[in-house]
C-alpha cells in the first residue's frame, strides 16, 4: 500500500511538472489511477483491463461520458507516459463470426479498425465508419433480441430503410451509412452484398453552395477576433478546408513566395495555394507564439507531435523539431487515439466552427454560414476577378474541373 501511494504521489508530481493536464484536474487523474489499481489483479492484457474498467464505469451509470473519457486518459498517461509500459495494443475479444453465424460486435469493430488502417483510410473516416457500424449492429441486436446478431442482406436493407423513412436522413447520410456497412460486410464478415447496391443507394440531387458577397465576407471576418479570425482569414485567402487549416505545420507556410502548402489533403494529395498578403503580420506574430509553445513543451519533456506514415520511426527526433510543430497548436494536451500517447495536438476544428457561427449572427448574416462557406467564397470571388477556372481547380485541389464549375452557376 505504501508503494502504491508513493507511486501515485510521484505520478501527481509528474502531471504538474510536465503540465500534462490542468493543475485542477491532476487530483482526479490520480484518483482514477488509484481506483483502477485497487481492483483485484488480472492476467488479461493491460489494454483489455482498461477497456473493461471503462465499460464498467459506463454500465454502472454513476459516471458521465466525460468522466469515462477522463479515466481512460488518466490510465493512458499513467501507464504509457509515466510507467512507460508499451503493451497497449488491443486485441479482439473473440472471433468475429461464430459457428452459428452470429457477429460479435466488439470483435467486429476491432477488426474494422484494423482493416481501415491497413487500407490507409483517414482517422476521421475511421471514426465515421465505426460509428455507423456500431449503430447498425445495435439495431440488428435489438431487432433479433440477441446480443450477437446475424448480419444478412435483409438486415442491411431494413436498417437503411428505417434511416430513410423513419429518421428521414439526407441522401448523402444514407449513402455514407451504406458505405460503412458495405465495408464491414466485404472486408470483415466476408459477405456478398453486391445485390444491395442498386436498390439502397440514394439518389443525390444537385445543390448550389452558399456564397457570401465580398462585403458580407468582410463583415464576417470583422466580427471575429484572435486565433479563430486568423484561421478564418487563412481559409478564405487560400480556399482551405477547415481540417487542412488546423493541420498546418510551421514548415508549410512560405512567406517569401506567398504560398501555403497543404500536405495529405483530401484524397491524400499535396497541393499549394495562395497565402494572402493581408494578415501576414498577424501570422508572423502567431508564429512566434507557436515557437514559444514548442520550446515550453520541449522543456517539459513531452512527446513530439504526431508524424504521418511512421516517420517517427524513420526520423525519431523529427516530431520534436520546430518545423513539424503545429501552426495552430491546442492549448491543452490530449491522448493520441492510435498510439495512446499524451501529446499536444493541433487546435480542434470545432473552435473555428463555433467562432464563425457566432460571427455570422453578430454580423446579421442570415445565410447558413459555416467555415466551408469561406472556401466557396474563395473560388467564387476568384472567378469574379477573372482568374482561370483551371487555376482555381488547382488551388482548391479538385480532382476534376466539373467540381469547380459549380461556381459558374453561383456567379
Amino acid at each position: 500500500m505504501r508503494e502504491l501511494e508513493s507511486s501515485l504521489q510521484q505520478f501527481g508530481e509528474f502531471l504538474l511538472k510536465a503540465q500534462v493536464v490542468r493543475p485542477a484536474a491532476a487530483p482526479y487523474f490520480v484518483r482514477w489511477v488509484r481506483r483502477f489499481l485497487s481492483r483485484p489483479a488480472s492476467d488479461e492484457p493491460l489494454a483489455d483491463q482498461v477497456r473493461g474498467f471503462c465499460e464498467e464505469l459506463e454500465r454502472n451509470g454513476g459516471s458521465e461520458d466525460w468522466q469515462v473519457r477522463q479515466a481512460d486518459q488518466a490510465l493512458r498517461v499513467y501507464f504509457v507516459n509515466f510507467i512507460k509500459r508499451t503493451e497497449w495494443h488491443r486485441r479482439p475479444a473473440s472471433t468475429v463470426v461464430d459457428e452459428q453465424g452470429s457477429t460479435t460486435p466488439l470483435a467486429a469493430l476491432e477488426q474494422l479498425r484494423t482493416r481501415l488502417r491497413t487500407r490507409h483510410y483517414s482517422y476521421r473516416t475511421e471514426c465515421t465508419y465505426v460509428d455507423w457500424v456500431r449503430r447498425f449492429l445495435d439495431y440488428a441486436a435489438k431487432q433479433q433480441g440477441v446480443p450477437h446478431p446475424r448480419v444478412a442482406s435483409e438486415v442491411v436493407r431494413d436498417y437503411l430503410a428505417q434511416l430513410a423513412v423513419r429518421q428521414q436522413v439526407s441522401a448523402s447520410t444514407q449513402n455514407q451509412a451504406f458505405c460503412a456497412i458495405l465495408f464491414l460486410c466485404r472486408e470483415v464478415l466476408g459477405l456478398n452484398v453486391e445485390s444491395l447496391s442498386p436498390g439502397v443507394r440514394a439518389k443525390r440531387g444537385e445543390r448550389l453552395p452558399v456564397v457570401l458577397s465580398i462585403p458580407e465576407t468582410l463583415a464576417l471576418l470583422g466580427a471575429m477576433s484572435g486565433t479563430p479570425r486568423l484561421m478564418a482569414a487563412l481559409i478564405y485567402g487560400g480556399g482551405l478546408r477547415v481540417t487542412e487549416c488546423c493541420e498546418l505545420r510551421i514548415k508549410d507556410l512560405d512567406f517569401d513566395q506567398g504560398l501555403v502548402f497543404v500536405r495529405r489533403g483530401k484524397g491524400d494529395k499535396d497541393r499549394s495555394t495562395l497565402l494572402a498578403e493581408v494578415g501576414r503580420d498577424q501570422l508572423r506574430v502567431h508564429l512566434r507564439e507557436s515557437e514559444a509553445q514548442h520550446q515550453a513543451d520541449r522543456k517539459a519533456g513531452l512527446a513530439g507531435v504526431w508524424m504521418p506514415d511512421a516517420l517517427d520511426r524513420k526520423y525519431p527526433n523529427a516530431g520534436r523539431e520546430l518545423g513539424w510543430f503545429w501552426m495552430f497548436p491546442s492549448r491543452t494536451l490530449s491522448t493520441d487515439p492510435r498510439a495512446g500517447i499524451v501529446r499536444r495536438h493541433h487546435m480542434s476544428d470545432s473552435v473555428v466552427q463555433k467562432a464563425v457561427k457566432a460571427a455570422a449572427r453578430e454580423a446579421h448574416i442570415h445565410k447558413p454560414v459555416s467555415v466551408h462557406t469561406l472556401r466557396h467564397c474563395f473560388g467564387t470571388h476568384l472567378l469574379l476577378n477573372g482568374v482561370d477556372i483551371r487555376q482555381i481547380q488547382e488551388y482548391l485541389g479538385h480532382a476534376i474541373v466539373e467540381t469547380t464549375m459549380v461556381y459558374t452557376h453561383v456567379v
